[in-house]
């Protein structure tokens, strides 16, 4: 997480960061110009990626690297995903040949792969991405048991907990319903503050108690809507504690940044978030953050950990790029080890090859890195379908707001619309 130097040579506390789905994102410059030609010959590499404070500097070593072979231009992206993925998908769908090296969110890879936008990372190449990569985010660079990204940083949500309030973590949703309950009584603070708008944040805790109640929103193909029992039981939780009385009162509109400062003023006994709330909340209130804990989700059921959705980009070489061996080697060396040790330390962005974890200089930035790679090692992915944009849009629909959902009803909506979306219908992409 991103650490700063005084004057002195100490360290500051890291800075506040707002988080996005995929990842942890900060303010930079606006996106650079369209693609320029190659320079004096040697091949321009234009790397299409979300805003990443740090980025530069991973850029210009990767350059030094390459030794005048190629140079890589960083072209940053716009903030919101939304606006990331039109820019994309309109320059793929004209095959323009500016773009190289290509930042996905996690959810994309699929789309982009079964549109032939990208490439397929295939030998050398490939097998170098995988050795040591984390398999739940290889899965979400894989489409048709192909390879078409290569997982850059990755990303889970923790359970953040008042150490001075409960003796424990729960290790249930309904435990850490009845601990907030009983807090609520007591007169002490007790909410329990996570996402709940109408928007992706909504499906990803969904999808989280979806896994961990064993059920499933697809087919493991991607192909079939399925919605089953386990998705049910999911519905079940995220009722029971939408009207459990131990929400924010503003949890149906609820993004992770205000969940963030509402638990930093001290309301909160509990919260569902990404790491990115641990370095604000050492900054904004210290006093508070001593007593603040983590702890993996909590599971639906007990004696079954909870699984929780993964986050995270994808580096993929676009299908039009003139100089594919260039990018494709570019974007290993953005995404080695050393890379995304200091992309994790300097820009709080989770490493998603395993062996980062341990080294030593990871140890201040992610005091919680156990938890993380506990989640990590078995993750929830979101499903793996070139119509995951759809399936978003209308789960965000179906589930909000929270407390209305009928398990039966609310499921059977939902499978209908799913089969909706994976089949293109009435649903904008």
């Amino acid at each position: 997480m991103r650490q700063q130097r005084t004057a002195a040579g100490g360290r500051r506390r890291p800075r506040v960061r707002v988080a996005a789905t995929a990842a942890a994102l900060t303010l930079v410059a606006p996106m650079a110009a369209c693609a320029s030609g190659d320079d004096g010959g040697t091949p321009t590499i234009n790397l299409y990626y979300p805003p990443e404070q740090n980025l530069q500097q991973v850029v210009d070593e990767c350059n030094a690297e390459a030794g005048g072979r190629y140079r890589i231009v960083n072209r940053v992206l716009p903030r919101e995903a939304d606006e990331q993925r039109v820019q994309m998908v309109r320059r793929l769908a004209a095959e323009d040949s500016g773009m190289d090296v290509l930042g996905l969110d996690v959810t994309w890879t699929q789309e982009f792969a079964s549109a032939n936008w990208i490439r397929e990372w295939t030998g050398q190449d490939r097998a170098e991405v995988e050795q040591g990569t984390l398999e739940g985010p290889l899965e979400t660079a894989r489409y048709e048991d192909k390879l078409y990204g290569a997982p850059k940083n990755t990303n889970v949500q923790l359970l953040w907990y008042r150490k001075d309030l409960v003796p424990e973590p729960p290790t249930t949703w309904n435990e850490m319903i009845s601990m907030a309950q009983r807090l609520r009584e007591q007169g002490q603070p007790h909410q329990v503050l996570t996402m709940g708008a109408q928007y992706e944040g909504l499906v990803v805790l969904y999808n989280t108690l979806v896994a961990s109640a064993g059920g499933s929103i697809v087919s493991d193909d991607g192909t079939e809507s399925v919605v089953d029992e386990g998705a049910v039981r999911a519905l079940e939780v995220l009722r029971d504690f939408a009207t459990s009385g131990v929400t924010s009162p503003s949890f149906s509109n609820a993004t992770e940044d205000p969940v963030r400062l509402e638990f930093q003023s001290g309301s909160g006994a509990f919260q569902i978030n990404w790491p990115f709330v641990y370095p604000a909340m050492q900054e904004a209130n210290p006093e508070l953050a001593e007593q603040v804990g983590w702890a993996r989700v909590p599971g639906v059921d007990e004696g079954t950990p909870g699984r929780v959705t993964i986050g995270g980009i994808n580096l993929a070489v676009s299908q039009h790029s003139e100089h594919p061996a260039e990018s494709f080697e570019a974007a290993r060396c953005l995404r080695n080890a050393e890379h995304q040790k200091f992309s994790a330390i300097n820009d709080g962005v989770p490493p998603t090859i395993e062996s980062v974890y341990d080294d030593p200089e990871m140890d201040e930035a992610y005091p919680m890195k156990e938890t993380i790679l506990e989640q990590l090692r078995d993750p929830a992915v979101r499903p793996l379908t070139p119509a995951y944009q759809s399936i978003s849009t209308v789960t965000s629909a179906i589930l909000s707001p929270p407390s209305a959902i009928d398990p039966q009803a609310t499921a059977d909506e939902l499978r209908e619309a799913v089969a909706a979306a994976l089949e293109s219908r009435g649903v904008l992409p």
